[in-house]
């Protein structure tokens, strides 16, 4: 099964610096995370996202399309990044969130992968042919 896991911690201010011996040590802790995933064949995707202050969040209200500048919600932790594992079960899935380093800082949120059936996926893509 396919579970997305969603890393969230705090955002650090734009002008806060992190001693340089720090930054390596966490990148470090992730590259080993990513490499043993990968090496396991249980990576599917993963990314870093940039600080929160970029996004733009869109919204449709009768009919009108509204974007606004920043995050959905006001909250004290961002989303930061994913990765996306195929796993054997919940159980295989929360030992290994529990080992990336944001869990140390933050949360990570474990959400199931909704598998479409392939009749949905056709139909999907026979509507974007059409459009």
């Amino acid at each position: 099964m396919r579970y997305l896991l969603l890393l969230y911690e705090p955002e650090r201010p734009a002008d806060a610096e992190i001693p340089p011996e720090q930054l390596q040590q966490q990148m470090a802790a992730y590259a080993a995370f990513t490499a043993e995933v990968q090496g396991r064949g249980l990576l599917q995707a993963g990314e870093a996202l940039e600080p929160a202050s970029t996004a733009t969040t869109v919204r449709v209200r009768d009919g009108k399309t509204i974007t606004t500048d920043g995050p959905f919600a006001e909250t004290k932790e961002i989303l930061g990044g994913f990765y996306l594992l195929e796993c054997r079960d919940l159980d295989e899935a929360s030992e290994l969130a529990a080992r990336i380093p944001a869990a140390t800082r933050g949360s990570i949120e474990i959400r199931p992968i909704w598998e479409l059936p392939e009749s949905y996926a056709a139909q999907g893509a026979a509507a974007g042919a059409a459009g």
